[in-house]
């Protein structure tokens, strides 16, 4: 074992248990980037949702239980979908426009918002319809009710967000960055299928 695992897993203290996950979690994003991206995305996404359960129970007073098929269809689309797709698209932004070509942040980012946000929201209705069962009709109400909504609200919250991590983050920690953020976002979308 190399060293600096040896270390991190002997030193004591509060912090030690998020230092060796953190290392093991590096290690695992070298070793395997895009399992390790789909699994870290599957999780996120799933509790993106299940965030979103509790914020409307929470709201409404609702003393249903939680939908546990909701979480399960997120943690689904973001191990299949989000986590390998976006690990993609990151390798394909920085070898298609790289950072020396002129104007490459705003290249970047009108590609990712004018083209990939309205493709990846798309996609998303889609997988989310096939997942709950729905039939080509509701898929088409739901698209033509909220994809525009979603959007515009996807180029408001994501924009610059998507600015800063498609030009400054490291391309290694974009889809852990992108996923961290989708968590509140994966809320806002869960609320639009209700």
């Amino acid at each position: 074992m190399a060293p600096a695992a040896s270390r991190l897993r002997a030193e004591p203290g509060i912090w030690a248990l998020p230092r060796r996950a953190l290392a093991w979690y590096l290690l695992l994003l070298r070793l395997y980037p895009v399992h390790t991206k789909a699994a870290t995305s599957g999780i996120l996404s799933a509790v993106g949702n299940f965030l979103a359960q509790m914020i409307k129970k929470r709201k409404t007073e609702d003393s249903q239980s939680l939908d546990v098929s909701g979480p399960l269809r997120y943690a689904v689309y973001g191990f299949f979908v989000t986590g390998p797709l976006s690990h993609y698209l990151y390798l394909f932004l920085e070898r298609w426009v790289p950072p020396e070509v002129p104007l490459a942040t705003v290249k970047r980012l009108l590609l990712d918002r004018l083209f990939f946000a309205p493709a990846y929201l798309l996609l998303f209705f889609l997988a989310m319809s096939l997942l709950e069962g729905k039939d080509a009709a509701a898929f088409a109400t739901w698209v033509r009710s909220s994809f525009w909504p979603a959007l515009k609200m996807n180029w408001r919250v994501w924009t610059p967000l998507q600015f800063v991590n498609i030009n400054y983050v490291p391309l290694q920690f974009r889809v852990l960055f992108a996923n961290l953020v989708a968590l509140f976002w994966y809320a806002y979308l869960a609320s639009l299928g209700k």
